[in-house]
């Protein structure tokens, strides 16, 4: 009976790998491919069984023998794809006897191929953990998955961010043309959804990412390419030519060669089609016309905008609809779906520009309402999960006791005279560092509270191209990933975590700072007025006179956001914060010294921070390092963890560079078309940026490396740096006068 039980489990385990074989199989090979494979190998497997050219009666395995046979089934149905594995793990090629057969291929005549590909994802990628981009694309690629299941598709593969998809193939399919035209469209429609769920947990930018599609009809040939990593693919100019309609495309849309719209028009579906204006020249194909296939997103995106448009208007016109923003919304073109009104019921149009920007700004229209709505939902959700690890902690020390409100009221003196060289983070204890936040108990009215707080100060932050609530949100983000590279490794011994504790001087292991950290992010430019602080001081504004010329923007951020802190509606969500005064001051401390590191064009300020550095890290001696060593070099990282965050767009990809270099630039204008800067921005823009990336970014990308807190995120940031200083140096001129015109016609447009 022993035995018996011994084998029925062994048996279990066999049928389990065999079934999850098989799904692996189905997954990589059509069910046509796998039947001729199969074939392949009962008719190899006969001839060697045969003998002087007969064919021995096969024999009848019973009992262990049976078993074995039906478990291998599968893989040695595969046999024909793979090398020989040797007993000391090496690999050798396919012999010719291995290939001796026909290759499993045909020519498939009537086809229909998808190319779609996710534009912005490179520099989108570039300022994600990876973890994050792979959940991105699971998240698009199985939804696309569903859907080809659904409509018959045969999906190819997928290369980095490019889905290819077939219909015709290996199953033929008549309407394979339609067919994939309605899987495209689903596509899109799903790609937009998608991203703005996405965006609450992958952050800022993820709704912008768009897809690429192209179409072409043709044939192909598809087949096993026998060898290392094999599986059913597809070869031809079809395959080119998709791809060419594809790259040549604009986001969210669908372009169609003539070959495909030509089978879409002889359905009756003309109307689907919109010839593209101008010819497209495709590598290897020359001039091409082309056609633009309506997607449903965009439909249901005009009348969405039309609908909002409409009930804001009947809100703010005492019940009377506005035609002129019914002319806007029906000016949406292939070229642009967001279109919108501005508040206050005057239209506006955008066209994007090569930077991923809009040419119409100034308002705010309801799809960009909703997108700032989800930037403060992935905010709070970022500030609550640190939030969750300071009460779990909290309360395996304390016990779930409810705390006391305390209020810690603005200090007498200004932010910038709080800023202190070395703030002291808790020592290490392992009985509280390993806290699980899955288990900290938090009322729901804590994560309501906290996510009206960020609500607030997005509202307090003004609509400027650059300093804006987008930005701080990017600020947050790139903060973020860099206490992840800290803090995510696997630490779940107590040796390993005290280790980590020791080599981020703290920083790991007191959740309080890295929650301050995120919180200055979002707060460190609120009430910014799109000037720099010396327009401010020669304008002679309050806010100047009130601290005294000194890091005036900077002051007034902390002293708003704190105040708004500090307010009754809080009460709940402050003793969840910091529970005693001794925590409450630590916090504002945090807050104001990350704060105040922003302000980087104060030269007196600069000096202060690099002896501060120095100190920390360049003059230590041979001794076993103090408390106040490590303490000083934890408040030295903290402060360039947040300086690197608000200029992180300069060591990140070079579109996001572009982008936020872009909008920087639009900003410097206003200020002097408005008579708030004395210089045109266009004047030594180029020399300018040399300048800052030789004197403080990559000085301060090559700080995050030397301190060795990061890991590889801080030869990452450096690279980046190198590279978009050399690329600015080789780009930057054309990038100034595309730059320069772009604002031009902003300019005439406001």
């Amino acid at each position: 009976l022993f035995y018996d039980t011994l084998v029925e489990r062994r048996q279990s385990r066999l049928m389990d790998t065999a079934h999850k074989s098989k799904a692996i199989v189905q997954s990589l090979f059509p069910k046509v491919v796998r039947e001729k494979m199969l074939n392949e190998q009962k008719n190899r497997g006969d001839v060697h069984n045969g003998h002087n050219g007969t064919v021995e009666a096969p024999k009848v395995a019973t009992g262990r023998m049976a078993r074995r046979n039906s478990m291998s089934l599968l893989a040695r149905s595969a046999s024909l794809t793979h090398s020989v594995t040797k007993k000391d793990g090496t690999a050798t090629p396919p012999t010719p006897s291995d290939i001796s057969a026909a290759p499993i291929a045909e020519l498939f005549p009537n086809t229909t191929v998808m190319f779609a590909d996710i534009a912005g994802f490179t520099a989108w990628s570039s300022q994600r953990e990876p973890h994050q981009v792979f959940q991105l694309l699971e998240t698009l690629y199985r939804a696309f998955d569903d859907v080809a299941k659904k409509l018959g598709v045969f999906k190819v593969e997928t290369i980095g961010d490019c889905y290819v998809a077939a219909t015709g193939v290996p199953e033929p399919m008549e309407d394979h043309a339609i067919v994939m035209a309605h899987f495209a469209q689903q596509c899109l429609q799903q790609m937009g959804q998608l991203t703005k769920d996405l965006e609450i947990s992958l952050g800022p930018g993820t709704s912008d990412l768009a897809l690429r599609i192209g179409l072409h009809s043709g044939p192909v040939t598809a087949g096993v390419l026998r060898g290392e990593k094999s599986r059913f693919q597809l070869f031809g100019d079809t395959m080119n030519t998709a791809s060419r309609m594809e790259s040549t495309g604009q986001r969210n849309l669908i372009q169609v060669s003539q070959t495909t719209a030509d089978m879409i028009i002889t359905t009756g579906k003309q109307h689907w089609l919109t010839p593209r204006v101008e010819q497209v020249m495709a590598k290897g194909k020359g001039k091409m016309q082309t056609y633009w296939l309506k997607s449903r997103r965009r439909e249901s995106i005009i009348s969405s905008i039309r609908q909002i448009a409409s009930l804001r208007d009947v809100t703010s016109s005492g019940g009377k609809i506005s035609t002129t923003d019914t002319v806007s919304v029906d000016s949406v073109t292939e070229h642009n779906l967001d279109n919108g009104n501005k508040r206050g019921g005057r239209a506006r149009s955008h066209k994007t520009n090569q930077w991923g920007l809009e040419n119409g700004f100034g308002g705010s229209t309801a799809i960009e309402d909703q997108k700032e709505d989800r930037l403060i939902d992935w905010n709070a959700d970022v500030m609550f999960g640190y939030l969750k690890k300071v009460t779990a902690q909290r309360q395996r020390k304390l016990g779930s006791t409810v705390a006391q409100d305390i209020k810690i009221p603005l200090s007498k003196n200004y932010p910038l005279s709080e800023v202190t060289e070395v703030i002291a983070l808790p020592g290490f204890d392992k009985r509280y560092v390993n806290a699980d936040p899955s288990l900290a108990d938090i009322h729901l009215s804590v994560k309501n509270q906290l996510r009206d707080y960020v609500g607030q100060i997005a509202f307090m932050y003004s609509d400027h191209p650059f300093h804006n609530f987008e930005h701080a949100s990017h600020v947050a983000m790139s903060a973020n990933k860099l206490i992840k590279r800290m803090i995510d490794i696997n630490a779940d011994e107590d040796r390993e975590t005290e280790l980590l504790h020791k080599a981020t001087f703290g920083i790991s292991s007191d959740p309080l700072t890295q929650f301050a950290i995120i919180f200055a992010a979002v707060i460190h430019d609120v009430d910014h007025s799109g000037v720099p602080n010396t327009q401010l001081i020669k304008e002679g504004v309050d806010i100047a006179k009130k601290y005294s010329n000194k890091s005036v923007a900077e002051q007034n951020s902390v002293e708003i956001a704190w105040e708004l802190l500090m307010e009754s509606r809080y009460d709940l969500l402050r003793p969840y914060i910091y529970r005693t005064e001794g925590e409450g001051k630590r916090f504002r401390q945090l807050v104001v010294n990350a704060v105040m590191a922003t302000d980087i064009m104060d030269k007196e300020q600069q000096t202060v921070r690099k002896k501060r550095w120095e100190k920390a890290f360049i003059f230590e001696d041979s001794n076993k390092p103090t408390d106040d060593d490590m303490n000083r070099r934890a408040t030295a990282v903290i402060e360039h963890i947040i300086q690197a965050s608000d200029v992180a767009h300069t060591m990140q990809h070079w579109k996001v560079y572009c982008k936020w270099n872009a909008k920087l630039y639009m900003e410097m204008a206003d200020a002097f078309v408005n008579g708030r800067a004395t210089k045109d921005p266009s004047e030594g823009w180029y020399n300018g940026e040399l300048w800052f990336f030789d004197n403080y970014i990559i000085p301060l990308a090559k700080k995050l490396q030397e301190c060795g807190v990061f890991g590889v995120a801080g030869d990452e940031y450096l690279q980046y740096a190198l590279e978009n200083r050399k690329e600015w140096e080789e780009k930057g001129h054309d990038v100034c006068k595309q730059m320069k015109a772009a604002n031009e016609e902003r300019q005439e447009w406001l």
